[in-house]
């Protein structure tokens, strides 16, 4: 091909410094063939634009050439309209990603013309067949201004997980103005046609913060999962270690809208010198042979101190972060490119954009409670990188080896097995038997071929319902296997044995209650009544008790009931009195008084009305050890330890559909996409 050839397919409007890059792409680099997933992937972004879907989603895994798709996607869109609707706009988030997708698309198609939009350094014609520009540029009223809606074919949204940022709305409403606003009357097939297509391609196609992907794009029309990507070997092979380690995660506070852990609060747990050595020593263990490790980390200072104890090992390990000027973060990335050494530490930099195909180790220094975003971590190593000799990539995560705090996202949970169970140079075949197993070989519910074994201790079940008449309204039935008296549970571990007017016994445990300690687990305590039922003297309460006094510990509640069963009849209830205390004495089993109702009643918030028994089934044939069970249960805080406990399994059942609306927002499925926010208050 001669130069006057050459140069007649090349539009006037390339910038002279293109010109040289635009003829060494086309004679040096082989040509791009896509693979069956990308031309699958094309043919249905097309059918979905020609059949009306106007805003779609693409899915696919870092690794899986996103950017030879769009770049590809763009060049088979015909022009809109009148046909002077030729030219497209691509959004990134970085410079760095701009000049990934400007290099692309000069290397597929070197007749496009193509421009970058960014910065002050960077100042596109608007004209150029292909536009590349950063969102934060766009932000700018006369930057967005260049792009005129009537000349745009498409617009292509990379990492389009950022997309419903309100920054991101404000761009794309530029050139759909319906872009996350209410339509209360959906518009004509005509005017979906005539709209401008919005798409949009990420490795991790959902937003755990709440906002609603769906008020930009419409469905997603196509997605794959990295799992099935290394299976049929378009990534790399990958081999997993899960270091259990003692971190407490159960004080790191959790963002709100996020889901996910506070920076500041996770690095006071993570970064410390024991947890950096525990890093730097797996490395050497697992991974000092490994050419090329990328790290992740908390925050900066987390960033400084692993990058320094990996430093004190005598390692050449270099770091970057938010505060990196722009030329060292080029020259540091190239030379990690090249091997010039063999670890980076980084804290939330590359997570996306990042292509680096030589990383054969990913360490996950920063546990998450996100799956995106352990996914985005772990994708970084799993491009395929023949040239570079690399095999496959090792990933190494820590995890609480106590299990402390759910909903942490983990290599084995990845796989659906318990966060605490050991990974070792496990590949993703091995997991998956694993997971296998675990789903074949877990046991029937209501069936079990092993014996029985024989009860070694009490087995204590708590009926917290101060009005429940569920075993003789006791509270607690495992009571009645420790003693014959009517001792009721009042929630809490306390338990009270009423003594007929002359006062009562009552356990509780011990603060620090510990079932394998030789010391004492409750004590008791013995409450005479006051004479003539109420206090009297100088000073005095209007309390109807004496003071109480401890009468005995004990290391389980068993010998404490039997020793105060013992003191009662002894000391409080003489003689024939004792055989009132019994669950099966006689005037437990008569009616209940109108005074015992009126108690209760009233304690239950019913009306006078409500007490008839005709019309209030649960005042029928109440008895009187029922009813004085039950006021026994009130007057020691039964109601008040039973609403708490409400309270707290509300919070928790809150909690859980809070996190499961969480998990949900980041499973990625092909199909419409929900309007609704997705915020949980």
């Amino acid at each position: 091909m001669s130069i006057v050839l050459a140069l007649r397919r090349v539009p006037w409007f390339v910038p002279y410094k293109s010109l040289f890059r635009h003829f060494a792409t086309a004679a040096q680099l082989e040509p791009v063939i896509l693979r069956p997933y990308q031309k699958s992937c094309l043919q249905t972004c097309l059918d979905a634009l020609r059949g009306g879907v106007r805003r779609i989603g693409v899915s696919l895994p870092t690794g899986a050439g996103k950017t030879t798709v769009f770049v590809s996607l763009i060049s088979q869109i015909p022009p809109r309209g009148d046909k002077r609707a030729k030219r497209a706009l691509i959004i990134v988030n970085s410079i760095e990603l701009a000049r990934q997708s400007a290099a692309q698309v000069e290397r597929l198609f070197p007749e496009l013309s193509v421009e970058i939009e960014q910065g002050t350094k960077h100042k596109a014609s608007g004209a150029a067949d292909v536009t590349v520009a950063t969102y934060q540029t766009l932000l700018q009223t006369s930057r967005l201004a260049k792009f005129d809606p009537q000349y745009l074919k498409a617009v292509v949204v990379d990492e389009a997980h950022h997309a419903a940022a309100p920054s991101y709305r404000r761009i794309l409403g530029h050139f759909d103005p319906s872009v996350g606003t209410e339509i209360a009357i959906p518009p004509s097939r005509e005017e979906r046609v005539a709209s401008i297509p919005i798409i949009g391609f990420s490795a991790t196609f959902g937003r755990h913060d709440g906002l609603s992907l769906g008020s930009v794009f419409e469905e997603i029309v196509y997605h794959r999962d990295f799992l099935e990507m290394i299976k049929e070997q378009w990534l790399c092979d990958v081999r997993f270690t899960s270091v259990r380690a003692r971190i407490d995660l159960s004080q790191v506070t959790v963002n709100t809208r996020t889901g996910d852990f506070n920076a500041s609060s996770l690095a006071h747990v993570i970064n410390t010198e024991t947890v950096n050595k525990l890093v730097v020593q797996t490395w050497l263990d697992r991974a000092a042979t490994r050419k090329s490790t990328l790290v992740f980390c908390a925050n900066l200072a987390h960033v400084r101190d692993l990058t320094n104890a990996f430093r004190t090992w005598g390692l050449d390990a270099r770091y970057l972060h938010s505060g990196t000027p722009m030329s060292e973060r080029r020259s540091l990335l190239q030379a990690f490119k090249c091997n010039h050494f063999p670890i980076l530490v980084n804290c939330a930099i590359l997570t996306e954009g990042a292509d680096i195909p030589n990383i054969d180790c990913v360490i996950v220094a920063r546990p998450t409670r996100s799956r995106n975003v352990f996914a985005q971590m772990i994708g970084r190593g799993m491009r395929l990188s023949p040239n570079t000799g690399k095999t496959d990539c090792r990933i190494i995560d820590f995890v609480d080896s106590t299990a402390r705090v759910s909903g942490i996202i983990s290599t084995p949970t990845l796989f659906g097995l318990e966060a605490e169970d050991d990974i070792e140079d496990e590949s993703i075949d091995s997991l998956e038997a694993r997971a296998e197993r675990l789903i074949t070989d877990a046991p029937v519910p209501g069936f079990s071929t092993k014996e029985v074994p024989d009860p070694t201790s009490v087995t204590y079940i708590d009926y917290d319902n101060p009005f429940s008449l569920v075993c003789d309204a006791s509270g607690s039935p495992h009571i009645a296997t420790l003693s014959s008296y009517a001792w009721v549970a009042c929630g809490g571990d306390i338990y009270v044995l009423e003594c007929l007017g002359r006062g009562y016994i009552r356990v509780e445990s011990l603060p620090g209650n510990d079932a394998n300690s030789r010391q004492p687990a409750f004590h008791a305590h013995y409450t005479a009544a006051s004479p003539g039922g109420a206090a009297v003297g100088p000073g005095t309460s209007s309390s109807p008790y004496r003071r109480s006094r401890r009468i005995l510990t004990a290391q389980n509640l068993s010998d404490a009931i039997r020793g105060c069963d013992t003191y009662a009849k002894e000391k409080v209830m003489y003689g024939t009195l004792s055989m009132g205390l019994f669950r099966t004495a006689k005037w437990r089993k008569t009616p209940a008084s109108s005074n015992q109702k009126q108690f209760i009643a009233k304690r239950w918030g019913l009306a006078k009305t409500d007490m008839d028994a005709a019309s209030n089934p649960q005042f029928d044939r109440l008895t009187k050890g029922e009813a004085a069970n039950i006021i026994t249960r009130l007057k020691h805080g039964a109601q008040a330890r039973y609403k708490s406990k409400l309270k707290e399994a509300s919070k928790v059942a809150q909690a859980m559909v809070k996190e499961s609306k969480r998990r949900a927002r980041e499973e990625i499925r092909v199909g419409p996409l929900p309007m609704t926010s997705g915020f949980i208050t």
